[in-house]
């Protein structure tokens, strides 16, 4: 009964999203192309990679949960990502798979078009990209249906309920990795524990960034067993790009002494970076803004701060002998970690302005003296195990960074010495995602 009504409410809701779902669609693009695979009709080529995979058990079938007989997995892994940092974490989990098991294939699955465009970079021709169905039951045990996995692997914090309980019924192992539980969500899991007890206990075991995401998980209802605390895979995860810090300092122009980052910058901060980098002078300000089709507004706060723009996505430079001072707009995906290789100073956003905080962890291990705001909840875990290096600073508003920033271009003996903390930090806490992958692949 209560699956019912969770069914109808989530139908409701869904339908009261969708103007808002239909316009991220008409703004970023990239969906409609695939709009068949959220409701699990996938285009004839992906059907035929689906369909030329090996059974990854002997036997003509299993009975599910409710006696009926099913096809014997394949030897799809399935994982699942949303964003752009989720993405990374489950291509990290995939690498670390190949490197001891090179003929596994790989379903990956995600939700956004960003996530996506990152997806492809992480996916073999072996495996297969799709986006995830939509949580109503049919679509999920169509799904299901035709991809047949031998194991399903969530990250984060993405819980579907229809398509857990429909993995679950047909006997797919299932495991959440890096599994955090923000200050926003605890308390509507506790509220949902008559649900959500249900649903986390679909799981073969929960990998766990902190002990605080553990508890509120076994709050929420999960099984105390089947519950581990790892740490972060977001420390496994981060890697320098070279070859691209080269491309993009040929980008700047030879203009790579006295960087300012801003990375993943929301709305409000770009303000309060162009303000700090006008006060200090002598500084070259790169702004990333973390949704790409933001950078017209970016460029127009840029402009109207007095400065000239010089757009990534564009293929522009700054024109030699240039009247007035440039800001770099990088409005492309992808690159981000190239560009905290080359700064000199680094500022994560939506810890400023917004709740949650990107991810501080690829300043970090470029050994870049990194700054956030206050509001860093999304990396809980890992804000924790860096402050307590003394490897990064968090500031409690724009006038702190902004008297941070200038004394760190000030004292670069002190910039260094920040920027090694923080690599030092990062590399003592690797190893999480090798010990997961054994242990998943222990499991299944």
């Amino acid at each position: 009964m209560k699956w019912a009504l969770y069914n109808l409410l989530f139908g409701v809701v869904w339908l009261f999203l969708l103007p808002g779902f239909l316009l991220r669609m008409f703004r970023r693009g990239g969906y409609a192309a695939r709009l068949g695979d959220r409701f699990a009709l996938y285009p004839d080529d992906v059907l035929a990679k689906l369909r030329s995979a090996k059974p990854a058990k002997s036997g003509e079938g299993c009975m599910d949960s409710s006696g009926h007989v099913v096809a014997p997995p394949l030897e799809w892994v399935w994982v699942h990502a949303v964003s752009v940092g989720e993405v990374q974490v489950a291509g990290q989990l995939m690498r670390e798979w190949r490197a001891v098991e090179p003929d596994v294939r790989f379903c990956f699955s995600t939700t956004s078009s960003t996530g996506w465009k990152m997806a492809e970079r992480e996916v073999s021709d072996r495996d297969v990209l799709i986006y995830n169905p939509l949580d109503f039951p049919n679509f999920a045990k169509s799904a299901l249906a035709t991809v047949r996995p031998r194991a399903i692997v969530l990250t984060e914090s993405e819980i579907w309920p229809v398509f857990i309980r429909a993995a679950a019924k047909r006997r797919v192992p299932l495991f959440l990795v890096n599994a955090r539980v923000s200050d926003r969500s605890a308390p509507r899991y506790r509220m949902a524990r008559f649900l959500f007890k249900d649903v986390f206990s679909c799981f073969a075991r929960i990998f766990a960034q902190s002990a605080l995401d553990c508890r509120r998980l076994l709050a929420a209802g999960a099984p105390e067993a089947r519950v581990e605390v790892t740490g972060s895979f977001k420390f496994d995860v981060a890697r320098r790009n070279e070859a691209k810090e080269r491309e993009l300092r040929d980008w700047l122009g030879g203009k790579c002494d006295r960087i300012l980052l801003g990375g993943s910058t929301w709305p409000g901060e770009d303000e309060a970076l162009l303000g700090i980098a006008a006060s200090i002078g002598d500084v070259t300000l790169v702004i990333a803004p973390r949704h790409f089709e933001k950078a017209d507004a970016v460029e127009a706060n840029i402009r109207k701060a007095g400065f000239g723009c010089v757009r990534r996505s564009r293929g522009e430079r700054a024109p030699s002998g240039a009247p007035k001072k440039v800001v770099y707009l990088a409005d492309t995906t992808g690159e981000l970690m190239g560009l905290y290789g080359i700064a000199d100073v680094v500022f994560v956003g939506k810890s400023l302005c917004e709740h949650g905080s990107q991810n501080m962890i690829e300043p970090c291990l470029c050994g870049k003296p990194t700054l956030v705001g206050p509001y860093t909840e999304n990396f809980r875990p890992v804000m924790s195990d860096l402050l307590e290096s003394d490897a990064i600073i968090q500031v409690a508003d724009g006038q702190e960074l902004g008297r941070e920033i200038a004394r760190l271009f000030a004292n670069p003996p002190d910039a260094a010495a920040l920027g090694a903390r923080a690599t030092a930090a990062v590399l003592r806490r690797r190893g999480v995602v090798a010990k997961c992958v054994a242990e998943i692949r222990d499991l299944i």
